[in-house]
């Protein structure tokens, strides 16, 4: 989908909102993922309010294109953008993480607008690759994306997943890296290097292209480029900072999995406040 109008500044106004959502439901539950969900903020909003064809009123229509959320821990920014897209009354986002609520720690299908279960990461670009062969075999034009963490793609099943996608060809595949550089136990290339990453990406037979992942111009223009890419499949190697938004959380590891106090929760309203 590539005629709709841009409008940067709503974007730019949504993607603040979400960033105070995520930040509330966080300090709400006690417990949960700001980090990454932080970092993957105008990833999901450039999805969801420009480039993917979906229906909120109809979750399950048949034609709509496919978010596969890899990183599945990074509900509450998934969450949000869902709820604030109508796929659910907003107001269960206080629910988050209560007992007996659909929004549970990982994503899973009782919520709608989830397309695949998470706990373990790593398999979410095997699930997307199904689809899009699906598509194929069934003559559909739709899409499927596949947002994943730098972390888990350090796991030996993605990189199957990637022959398997060159192989067969899946140009409907649009894998997405949200390159936050850290994970749970500190800095993603200290772990297990990662670079030199857009080659090997490359070199598995995809088309690689790198964007800063919080400049809504680099995201849009990257996403409509998939279209015209034929015979191979794409991926976008999106640049971010873990925490964006919020000073005392970018790039501290110690935010992959901690909620924000009641004072941390309103240092971080008044900071968004002033953007």
């Amino acid at each position: 989908m590539t005629n709709k109008e841009i409008d940067l500044d709503d974007l730019r106004t949504k993607a603040n909102q979400y960033r105070k959502d995520i930040l509330n439901m966080l300090n709400a539950a006690g417990s949960g993922h700001p980090g990454g969900s932080l970092s993957a903020v105008e990833i999901l909003t450039s999805l969801y309010q420009y480039k993917m064809n979906h229906k909120p009123d109809d979750p399950q229509w048949e034609d709509r294109d496919r978010l596969i959320i890899s990183k599945g821990h990074i509900t509450p920014g998934v969450y949000t953008v869902l709820a604030n897209n109508a796929y659910f009354d907003k107001e269960e986002l206080k629910k988050f993480r209560k007992f007996g609520s659909i929004l549970q720690g990982h994503v899973h299908t009782k919520v709608p607008g989830v397309e695949f279960n998470t706990g373990s990461l790593g398999h979410g670009l095997s699930v997307a690759n199904g689809m899009a062969m699906g598509a194929k075999k069934l003559n559909k034009s739709f899409n499927v994306y596949c947002l994943m963490g730098d972390g888990e793609i350090q796991e030996g099943s993605v990189w199957e997943a990637a022959m398997t996608a060159a192989h067969f060809k899946l140009d409907n595949v649009c894998a997405i890296v949200d390159y936050n550089k850290v994970q749970e136990n500190g800095p993603t290339n200290d772990i297990k290097n990662l670079e030199p990453l857009a080659e090997k990406w490359k070199s598995f037979g995809w088309h690689p292209v790198e964007v800063i992942g919080h400049n809504f111009k680099q995201l849009i223009k990257a996403l409509d480029d998939f279209d015209n890419v034929k015979g191979k499949p794409y991926v976008i190697i999106a640049h971010t900072i873990k925490g964006k938004g919020v000073s005392f959380m970018e790039g501290e590891r110690n935010w992959h999995g901690k909620a924000p106090n009641d004072e941390q929760l309103q240092d971080a309203l008044a900071e968004l406040e002033e953007k």
